[in-house]
């Protein structure tokens, strides 16, 4: 049975509930993949309204620890948010065994990786073109790639780089190859010395929303990431727009 709602404190019961379904998806009372207790069996349960039952899981959606699926109704999550290595994920060893940022990101997650690419050409804008240390106008090839792991979309990506440095190359190609586009550019003499990336958050456009299956309420995660090559030059910017109920972000930090 469900512990008693205070029905004379501050606190909203819609918010009660909610707290106390949490409590039961995070010690596994309701273990994931297990279906949520019907609306009209939680409306008894809590002696509550439709609207509070529906607002309490719309809560649990918005944090990311429910789904909805047509056919079963509303699910605990089943998959862990993935863990996003900020310290080591762009480290060159993982280049030299064939894998690029992300999939080091879903290999420790145990998880696999679907990317829908797309690549164009385009003037750079007068805030790309100052990242990249070009002309406003100087044209840049740019890499859209919406990135899932096992059916589910995490994040979008857009990478910018300068034509005039990867013209002809595969970068141009939808596949880049093992160890991805930095592999690239190390192999064409650019070694890359450091990367900055500047983490920010919003809520998604409707068009991010529709792209990343996000619940209402759902905010994305911005990283906007330059890589510089030795000698400071910046090579390649890439905005990332992902899914905050589905990513941590883990960065390491020495004492030293």
């Amino acid at each position: 049975m469900p512990e008693a709602l205070d029905r004379k404190g501050d606190r909203a019961l819609y918010l009660q509930i909610a707290d106390q379904l949490r409590e039961q998806v995070v010690t596994g009372k309701l273990a994931p993949g297990s279906r949520l207790p019907s609306e009209h069996s939680l409306m008894a349960a809590y002696d509550a309204s439709r609207d509070t039952v529906r607002k309490a899981i719309g809560v649990l959606k918005a944090e990311g620890r429910l789904d909805s699926e047509r056919g079963r109704g509303v699910t605990v999550r089943t998959a862990p948010p993935v863990e996003r290595l900020g310290s080591d994920r762009l480290a060159r060893k993982h280049r030299k065994a064939g894998k690029g940022a992300y999939l080091a990101d879903l290999e420790a997650s145990g998880r696999t990786a679907e990317i829908a690419v797309t690549v164009s050409t385009e003037k750079a804008s007068r805030e790309v073109a100052a990242r990249l240390g070009l002309k406003a106008g100087e044209r840049v090839l740019v890499r859209s790639r919406r990135m899932l792991a096992d059916g589910q979309p995490l994040q979008l990506a857009v990478s910018y780089l300068p034509l005039e440095l990867v013209k002809g190359t595969q970068i141009e190609q939808h596949d880049t190859g093992p160890g991805g586009t930095y592999a690239r550019l190390e192999e064409m003499g650019h070694r890359l010395d450091r990367f900055e990336e500047r983490v920010t958050a919003r809520m998604p456009s409707p068009d991010e929303a529709k792209s990343l299956d996000l619940g209402p309420g759902t905010p994305v995660i911005l990283v906007a990431r330059t890589a510089y090559a030795v000698g400071n030059r910046p090579v390649e910017l890439c905005d990332t727009t992902m899914a905050a109920d589905r990513y941590e972000l883990l960065y390491e930090i020495s004492a030293q």
